[in-house]
This record gives C-alpha cells, sequence and structure tokens, in this order.
C-alpha cells in the first residue's frame, strides 16, 4: 500500500497537465520545431532559449471519462458515478499524461555565413505516464463477486506505465540543396524515477455448484509484476526526506542511464509542395539505480462454503494458505525500458506570394515566400498495446512578415474534433510562442477529454542583410 501511496503521490506531484505536438510540428518560426523534427528547414544564425521559460507543454488525455462524470454536482450519487464510468469504459480505455519542461536550449550555424549546416543542443525534463483503464478490477473492488459468479475476472487489465527522466541533447541538419533538409539528434536519458507493470496476466473465478447453492469454488491465478527503479527507498519507514526534491535531483545528477535517436528529413518537392517525416525516441533506458521489483506469482484454489470467521475458524488460516499459494517476492534486477517511439509525416501546399513592401534588391536571389499552407499530418506512438494513431489537417499563414499562425484540426482516440490554434511572433529578436490544442473544450475544461498547450521565448539572430 505504501509503495502505491508513493507511486500516486510520483503521478501527482507535477500539476501540469498523449505526446502529439501537432501543432508544433513543422512551424519552422518556432527553433523548438527542431525537437519533433530534427531535419525541420529552420534557419538561422543563432539562437538560444530563455532558460525554464522556452519550452513549457503539456498534455492529458483520457479516452473513458472526464472530470465531469465523477464531480458533476448533478444530485447523482458519486458511487453511481463511479459505476456509471466503470460501464461505459472498456479495457483498452487509456489515460495520457505528460508534460516537458525545457532547461535550456540553443543552436548556432557551423562553416560560416554561406553554410547551411546547424548544431543545437539543450536539455529538458519530461514526466510521462500510461495507464489503461483495469475495468475487471475495478468492477470487484466496487461490487465484489456476489453478482459475478461463474465470470473469470481478467488481470491483465492492469496495465501502466510512468516515469520522470531528464534529457540532454544534441542534433545536426543540413540543408544539402534547395530541396532536401536533414537532420539527426543524439540523446541522453536519466531517468530519476521509473515504474512499469505492461506483461500482467491472470484470472479471479468465482464458481458455484450447481446442486449444491452453498458449495463454491474460487480460483485465483496470478502473474502480476510490478518493476521500480528509483523508488524503492521512499517506501522504507527510515525514509524522511522530501521526495519532490530527491527525485528531482535522481533525475538529473543521479538517474539510470539511456541513449535514443531522432532524425529527420524535409523534402521540397516543387518550391510550395513539401513532405516530412521524422522518427523521435528511438532509444532505451538501462533501470539501474534503486531498483525492485514485486511479484505476486501462484495459483490458489478454494472449495467449499464461504469460510466462517469467527474464534473457532480463524481467517489466520485463510489468509496464510493464500500468501503460501501467491506468495510476495521482491527481486532487485536491472531491467531495460523502451521510450514510446514517435512518428511524424507530413505534406504541404503552399500558396499565395508574399510580397514585401520593401525595395527590390536585384543581386540577391532569394526563394519565394508564401503566405498560406495547407497539408495533413499523420502521427504514430508505440503504446503497450495498439499503437496510438492521430491524423491532423492543418491551414498556416504568415500574417505579418514576423508573426505566423498555425490552426489544426486533429482525429486522435480522444477526440474528433480537436480543434487547435497556434501563433508565433518575433519582435526585434524576441520571439514569443503559444500554442493550445483543444479550444473549443476550454469553455468548460472539467467535460474535456484531452488538453494541450505549450508556451515559450526565444532569442534568435540572423545575419545582418548586406
Amino acid at each position: 500500500m505504501k509503495k502505491a501511496v508513493v507511486i500516486l503521490v510520483l503521478i501527482l506531484q507535477f500539476s501540469c497537465f498523449a505526446q502529439n505536438k501537432q501543432l508544433l510540428y513543422n512551424f519552422t518560426s518556432i527553433p523548438q520545431s527542431l525537437l519533433v523534427n530534427p531535419g525541420a528547414d529552420v534557419s538561422y544564425k543563432f539562437y538560444f532559449g530563455v532558460p525554464i521559460l522556452s519550452g513549457v507543454s503539456a498534455n492529458l488525455g483520457s479516452s473513458s471519462f472526464s472530470a465531469y462524470d465523477l464531480f458533476a454536482n448533478n444530485g447523482v450519487d458519486f458511487n453511481d458515478k463511479l459505476r456509471n464510468v466503470i460501464n461505459k469504459s472498456s479495457s483498452n480505455d487509456k489515460t495520457q499524461i505528460n508534460q516537458q519542461l525545457e532547461i535550456f536550449s540553443g543552436g548556432f550555424r557551423v562553416g560560416g555565413r554561406d553554410s547551411q549546416s546547424y548544431i543545437s543542443f539543450g536539455a529538458y525534463q519530461e514526466f510521462d505516464f500510461l495507464m489503461y483503464f483495469p475495468k475487471d478490477i475495478a468492477i470487484l473492488a466496487i461490487d465484489g463477486n456476489q453478482n459475478y459468479i461463474g465470470k473469470a475476472f481478467n488481470l491483465a487489465d492492469l496495465s501502466l506505465r510512468a516515469e520522470v527522466l531528464s534529457v540532454f541533447h544534441v542534433g545536426f541538419h543540413k540543408k544539402l540543396s534547395e530541396k532536401l533538409v536533414l537532420g539527426g539528434r543524439l540523446k541522453i536519458y536519466s531517468s530519476g524515477a521509473n515504474a512499469v507493470s505492461t506483461h500482467n496476466s491472470g484470472i479471479i473465478y468465482t464458481g458455484q455448484d450447481g446442486l449444491t447453492p452453498n458449495l463454491y469454488n474460487q480460483i485465483i491465478d496470478s502473474n502480476l509484476e510490478l518493476k521500480t527503479s528509483g523508488i524503492a527507498t521512499f517506501t522504507k519507514d527510515e525514509y524522511d526526506g522530501d521526495v519532490a526534491r530527491d527525485i528531482a535531483h535522481n533525475t538529473f545528477f543521479n538517474g539510470s542511464l539511456g541513449l535514443g535517436l531522432d532524425a529527420g528529413i524535409t523534402y521540397n518537392y516543387r518550391e510550395n509542395l513539401q513532405f516530412t517525416a521524422s522518427i523521435i525516441d528511438l532509444g532505451f533506458v538501462k533501470q539501474s539505480k534503486d531498483i525492485e521489483t514485486l511479484t505476486y506469482k501462484g495459483n490458489y484454489i478454494y472449495n467449499g462454503v464461504n469460510p466462517l470467521f469467527d474464534l473457532t475458524n480463524q481467517p489466520k488460516d485463510v489468509f496464510d494458505e493464500f500468501r503460501d499459494a501467491i506468495p510476495r517476492d521482491t527481486l532487485y534486477n536491472k531491467y531495460t525500458t523502451w521510450r514510446p517511439t514517435k512518428l511524424y509525416s507530413s505534406v504541404q501546399y503552399s500558396f499565395g506570394e508574399y510580397r514585401s513592401n520593401e525595395d527590390c534588391d536585384c543581386r540577391q536571389q532569394t526563394k519565394t515566400r508564401y503566405v498560406n499552407a495547407v497539408g495533413g499530418q499523420l502521427f504514430f506512438m508505440t503504446m503497450p498495446r495498439d499503437p496510438y494513431i492521430a491524423f491532423t489537417a492543418f491551414y498556416k499563414r504568415s500574417i505579418l512578415e514576423k508573426l505566423d499562425f498555425k490552426a489544426t484540426y486533429t482525429i486522435d482516440p480522444y477526440s474528433s474534433a480537436n480543434i487547435g490554434l497556434g501563433l508565433s511572433g518575433t519582435i526585434w529578436k524576441l520571439n514569443m510562442y503559444a500554442l493550445i490544442d483543444n479550444v473549443l473544450e476550454y469553455k468548460d475544461v472539467s467535460k474535456a477529454n484531452s488538453l494541450a498547450f505549450q508556451i515559450g521565448v526565444n532569442f534568435i539572430f540572423q545575419d545582418k542583410e548586406d
């Protein structure tokens, strides 16, 4: 129980609210777009993000219920609300939370003024949580098995993962020609805390003898496992530190290490027809710090009438038999976790040439700039069960020379009407951006199944014009 409370604290201590960043993807006036496509067509002399403020993002999504379903002040008893949520949910419904905080970031051109090669670097902290709805376990917990004689409750419904980590990265991208941009990024992961329980199986079954109604056969076949790293210390009775502070310290200075890779491409088929693709977080973490694995594996069978808990038939004997049949074991083996790998792709058609009010410099040939762009994006992310897939249609417009707007319409597992709005503007060297997803839900966020936002502030420097 104490370990469960600690994991819950780990989940909730980051009070910021799926990882699809459809607004940021290919929004190339924002340097952080390189984080979702290291091959994005982003050029600058150099840039740096305002520490802590250059990239703040959060994403919350639930495909089964909203806060309103449980906490609406509508006169319905809470237990009835809870049962309604359980009944309408399935074991494939999921809840996701992802939060990122960019600690520092920067980038610069290498090779002189005419070079098209760029290096970018930085570090960010990330919290990632995924849990599938444990429907059978929830039914058993709230209603018991009295009305479910003959039903096998599936323990495989229990599936979750959670992690707090920091990521240090360096990337390189090069514009090989007017048509092609390639880029890659190397990442070092430092995991401060990890919990994963995704390969469970087993059943809880209660049957009844048809000829003798008071005779039951109870079968519990359990193959449960919870792996943790960076958490076991906090469950000990002698621990008297600060959980949030110590997890933060482990995340940046004493975490389990891993490696990752990003890669991306931009290809301009024509001057106004562009294709992009990227793969993000192709990597792993070797969990090796403060590791502990709890297992409940075994088979328990009870036949007979319901046990009588009295002075002559003490329940301790029954509990001892259960503990002997399905013991709790603690292992200390290192284990490897794979990062949720993301795939992006897009096609973009641009139209409406931009006409500047400045005098033409006929000595310099410049690439045609378009005011409008429309297109589609596809997002794919690996998950313990079925992959997460989302499709986005978008419209981009350059409102002013240094003010850009993007609108998206996304269909994903949480919504079929997710409208997002993004704005990026630069005043002098100061770039500011704000990206807000699912804007229609903000009129009553308690009913929202998903919410996401990202804001940031950078300084961008370009070459002075001749």
